[in-house]
């Protein structure tokens, strides 16, 4: 038997939302590194770096020290082609929902063509509806109903364990179906998209908050390839420039 890709685990991505206390980082750093993943990015945190996250790190100073640190989620995610945002509850504005297992099936699988990521929200909050825009899919943990919410680094820990035994259980994963946009090219898209239906007089542009959720989550239901965001911006041009002559 053939021996697992060592080029995936570092595709994988390990991104920390909005994280309030540094320990939790630290702590999630050793999580990340007991499984071997390595790739670390902190979005907005309160207090980074401390020597709270070194000492709870121990020995993973190291994913500390190789750590990006951003301002956005969308620039954490501009170059992934898939992220999955991990929360104790099923959310709405995500339209897919899988276990740990699934989740550890899809990113390996992914991760052969280009960076994946899993995002963890706030200690408190979790990820807000924004963030949960970003992500093409929702990872619920089965944990007691009646006592659901896991410290933030023990979820990072329960989600490197499945990836880890899902790697090591099989060295030969299929290649992806297709090659899907990537987050920046999504995030242009939307953009592009909200734009031209302001212009179209289709959304309001005072409140297009509502809708363009909505439609955030048609289209990531559907996971566009590149190719396809590509045909569909061209349209959202066409219209756009149909609309300039009629009005000249």
């Amino acid at each position: 038997m053939s021996a697992p890709d060592p080029k995936l685990l570092p595709n994988i991505r390990v991104v920390l939302a909005r994280t309030s206390h540094p320990g939790n980082i630290g702590a999630a750093a050793r999580a990340m590194k007991t499984m071997g993943l390595s790739e670390l990015v902190l979005v907005g945190p309160a207090i980074y770096p401390n020597s709270q996250a070194d000492a709870m790190a121990s020995g993973a100073t190291d994913v500390l020290a190789a750590a990006r640190v951003c301002a956005t989620l969308a620039e954490a995610l501009a170059d992934t082609r898939l992220a999955l945002g991990v929360s104790a509850r099923r959310r709405d504005i995500v339209a897919e929902w899988l276990t740990p297992p699934e989740a550890a099936a899809r990113l390996l699988r992914e991760a052969q063509a280009a960076p994946v990521a899993l995002v963890f929200g706030n200690e408190t909050s979790g990820l807000s509806n924004e963030e949960l825009s970003l992500c093409q899919g929702l990872v619920t943990i089965a944990a007691n109903p009646a006592y659901s919410s896991l410290n933030l680094a023990a979820a990072v820990q329960v989600l490197s364990y499945e990836i880890r035994q899902a790697w090591l259980a099989r060295p030969d994963w299929p290649q992806p179906e297709m090659e899907a946009a990537s987050g920046v090219e999504m995030e242009n898209f939307y953009s592009h998209l909200e734009t031209a239906l302001a212009e179209l007089e289709f959304l309001n542009p005072g409140s297009p908050g509502k809708l363009m959720l909505k439609l955030r989550r048609l289209f990531s239901r559907t996971r566009l390839a590149k190719e396809e965001v590509n045909i569909l911006r061209g349209i959202l041009t066409a219209a756009q420039t149909g609309r300039h002559r009629r009005q000249k």
